[in-house]
């Protein structure tokens, strides 16, 4: 599994300034995945950060830079997305993702077990 370190050390970092939230690491999907309050929220996947964002927001999120929809089996993840270095490098553009992934988050009802 081979991810960026680097960038989940932003990830993880970023994360610790919300005390009120359970993080959880997990392997899983080729890389690194903070589950937060029990739910998947945002993951690392080799360079790129995996999205996950309230699906009604899919054409806002297309629309920025560095994105790609996550397709798995030739199959498009409605409310998943790639974001690679150009769309997350800059301190805003990083935090926008973080963010946007947080806010679903808190919406989002936890799968059951």
């Amino acid at each position: 599994m081979a991810y960026n370190t680097k960038l989940a050390d932003r990830v993880r970092e970023y994360l610790a300034d919300f005390p009120n939230l359970k993080i959880e690491e997990k392997k899983m999907f080729r890389g690194l995945t903070f589950m937060v309050n029990g739910k998947m929220c945002v993951s690392v996947s080799g360079e790129n950060l995996m999205c996950r964002f309230d699906p009604t927001l899919r054409e806002e999120v297309v629309e920025k830079k560095g994105v790609q929809p996550m397709i798995m089996k030739g199959r498009e993840y409605k409310g998943f997305c790639y974001v690679s270095i150009e769309g997350y490098k800059a301190k805003k553009d990083f935090e926008y993702w973080v963010n946007l992934c947080l806010s679903f988050n808190e919406k989002e009802k936890s799968s059951k077990k």
